[in-house]
């Protein structure tokens, strides 16, 4: 059973609606008392979007304890992506679309990694060795899957089937940020819009905020939609012919609410623009 989660209006204020009577086999990877894998906000909201954040949390699942990480390292980026819940939260609620994102850290296992992609369950990040993920067996990676993979999959093919067969016409937003400082490269870039197979969505969001402001504005960088690399914009977007776009937001630029704030009032009005030139 999914968790649905109610967004307040002030920043990071979510209660859950948790179904108490539930139980989970003692062969499964959560908790009583841990999260669910996948929180879905406003499903039946009747907005044109349909946002995602692949990477909202840096939670580990109780019985894997720390995976062998430090405080500093679970804090940082190579755990989860600091800033995009926020954001996304804030998108939708002001275009009142559904939200979905997961409750655990990319290190555990990575929602936007196909299952077969080294970096599903990555040994190191960024350089870093990852303690938890080093020999992990094919039963535990299995669980894995099945546990927080699947559903938070599972959640966005069934909101857009819904809305679909409903007739509401959807785009989907993948919301991420990235570190300015990945070792060995160098990123300018306050921004980075990654799209491929979209509909023209990715173009007109990359002029739109060109005309926005002075920012720097990737087009397809830092980064790239990959089939190797990439799960929720190729499975649901692509696939099923929609408007889509990853938007990379460069972490220093959404560390504070007053930075954040300021990047929801962009993306709404540049959102608005793009789409409408793809309608």
């Amino acid at each position: 059973m999914l968790r649905r989660a109610i967004h307040s209006k002030n920043e990071g204020a979510l209660q859950s609606m948790t179904d108490k009577s539930k139980t989970r086999s003692p062969n499964d990877l959560l908790l009583a008392t841990d999260p669910d894998a996948v929180s879905v906000l406003d499903p039946g909201s009747s907005g044109q979007f349909l946002f995602t954040c692949d990477h909202a949390s840096n939670r580990v699942p109780a019985p894997l304890g720390d995976m062998g990480m430090t405080a500093d390292q679970l804090s940082s980026h190579i755990a989860w992506d600091p800033g995009a819940l926020p954001v996304a939260l804030e998108l939708a609620s002001r275009f009142q679309s559904p939200l979905v994102f997961g409750s655990y850290s990319r290190l555990v296992v990575d929602l936007n990694r196909p299952p077969e992609s080294p970096g599903s369950m990555p040994t190191s990040s960024a350089g870093i060795p990852v303690p938890g993920n080093l020999g992990i067996s094919e039963s535990q990676r299995a669980l894995q899957l099945e546990m927080l993979f699947r559903p938070y999959h599972e959640a966005i093919e069934g909101l857009l089937a819904a809305r679909l067969a409903a007739g509401q016409r959807t785009a989907l937003v993948a919301v991420h940020s990235f570190t300015p400082d990945y070792p060995g490269e160098a990123r300018p870039w306050h921004a980075g819009i990654a799209h491929r197979h979209d509909g023209g969505l990715g173009t007109a969001l990359v002029a739109a905020l060109r005309r926005h402001g002075d920012f720097p504005v990737g087009d397809n960088l830092p980064f790239q939609i990959d089939d190797d690399e990439d799960a929720t914009i190729p499975w649901h977007g692509e696939r099923r012919g929609l408007p889509n776009v990853l938007i990379e937001l460069r972490q220093d630029t959404v560390a504070t609410r007053a930075d954040r704030a300021l990047w929801v009032e962009r993306l709404h009005a540049t959102l608005q623009v793009a789409i409408a030139a793809v309608r």
